[in-house]
Formats: C-alpha cells, sequence, structure tokens
C-alpha cells in the first residue's frame, strides 16, 4: 500500500513574534488519489472556485466551501496529522538544537512522519518555502535513512508549490485553522467570527478541540501537542 503525503507548515519562522507553529499533512492512499483530486477539484468548481485556498486568504462567502472541504475530508479515505508547538518562544535553539531553528524544523518533521507504520510506502510532498528548501529536504531524507537504517518507507520526497496541488490546500486549511484557534485561546488577538465558525464546524466533525492534543492512537485527525520546556 502507497500513500501521497501532502506537508505545509504555519508560523514556522524563528521571530516572527508568534507564540505557536504547526506542521501538518494530508495523506491520500496512491490508488484512490486521481479519484479523489477529481472530487475535490469538482467541490471546488461546484463552489465557483478556481483559485488556490488559504487559511491568510480567509473570506465569509466562501464558508460553504470551507465546510464542504470539511465534510469530503471526513467523508472519504482521507487522513490528518500535525505537529502544535506551543510557547514557540520558550525554544532554546542554543542549547537544545544545535544552535539552529533548521534543527528545530528537522525534528518536528522528524515526529510528524515517524508514526506512520512501516511495512508502506510513502511519497513526501513539501510546500516549499524559501530558497534553502533544497538543503532542507536533503537533510529531512539523511535524517530517515538514518533512522531507518537505509530502509525507510518514506521512499521520495519532493518540493511543490503549494498551487501545484490542490491536496496542499486541505493541509493547510486544517493547520491555519488549529494555529489561529491556538493564539485565540493565548488570548494573541480578538477572533474574527466567520473564522471561529469554521473552527467550531471542523471541532464538530472531528471530535477535538483543535487547541489540544488527539490520542497518540488517533488516525483519522491526529493533533500532536509539543510544548517546548522554559529552559
Amino acid at each position: 500500500m502507497k500513500y501521497n503525503l501532502f506537508v505545509d507548515e504555519s508560523c514556522h519562522l524563528e521571530h516572527d513574534n508568534i507564540s505557536v507553529m504547526c506542521i501538518g499533512y494530508v495523506k491520500v492512499p496512491a490508488m484512490a488519489y486521481k479519484e479523489l483530486y477529481g472530487i475535490f477539484e469538482k467541490l471546488k468548481a461546484d463552489h465557483r472556485t478556481l483559485g488556490e485556498i488559504k487559511w491568510n486568504k480567509f473570506s465569509k462567502s466562501r464558508l460553504p466551501l470551507y465546510k464542504a472541504m470539511v465534510d469530503f475530508f471526513f467523508d472519504n479515505p482521507i487522513d490528518f496529522r500535525c505537529v502544535l508547538v506551543k510557547y514557540k518562544d520558550r525554544l532554546n535553539n542554543k542549547d537544545f538544537n544545535q544552535g539552529s531553528h533548521d534543527n528545530f524544523y528537522y525534528k518536528m518533521t522528524y515526529y510528524l512522519l515517524r508514526p506512520n507504520p512501516i511495512g508502506l510506502e510513502y511519497r513526501i510532498f513539501m510546500d516549499i518555502k524559501d530558497t534553502r528548501g533544497k538543503e532542507k529536504l536533503n537533510k529531512i531524507v539523511e535524517v530517515f535513512d538514518k533512522y531507518h537504517k537505509g530502509e525507510s518507507p518514506f521512499i521520495h520526497f519532493q518540493h511543490l508549490r503549494s498551487h501545484e496541488n490542490i491536496f496542499f490546500q486541505l493541509t493547510d486549511l486544517f493547520i491555519g485553522a488549529i494555529t489561529y484557534k491556538t493564539r485565540v485561546e493565548n488570548e494573541e488577538f480578538e477572533p474574527n467570527e466567520a473564522r471561529m465558525e469554521f473552527i467550531r464546524y471542523l471541532e464538530n466533525r472531528s471530535g477535538f478541540s483543535l487547541n489540544e492534543g488527539t490520542e497518540p492512537w488517533e488516525t483519522k485527525f491526529n493533533i500532536f501537542d509539543h510544548q517546548p520546556k522554559n529552559q
């Protein structure tokens, strides 16, 4: 069995004055990929939306589409997992990440992907963020090859631009909602009601609060709550 994983991150920069970070993926069975892609495209077309869906371009007028995207996810064999990093300002990269925020990013990517069962094969597609993307990607490949002693189930890593694959839009929407809910709970700003309506809809369908971790064995919608200690 093979799967395609579409990885995206939110608020991942070290000095962006945001207290949280989230990295996550949408996981699609390779055998059903083309069929699900077509359904997703038709869903957007039915809502007269051909452009890229992104959390930072959230529009109240598109709420019916956003909710339909949630239903599409829960009604089909697609999984979601993320690592939610709270209290990012507590990070001590100098003492604990060999002086590099990039090393912390690699750790979070490792935590994100590691729970996927061995014996299966995974192709990883990552949204490229900066000019050092190739270097970061090579490092991630190296980490997993070392961990699996040259027999990694992660058989392919590739960068894509988010607009190049529709499933990135689902990942972006979910991790955007998760970071937003967490920041609202931290009282960083007054919430936008349309965004909160979507968040409540996603919470109702998932059965989980977006600013809290889920049980480790949850597979459909999994949130790993990672909180750096005071250092």
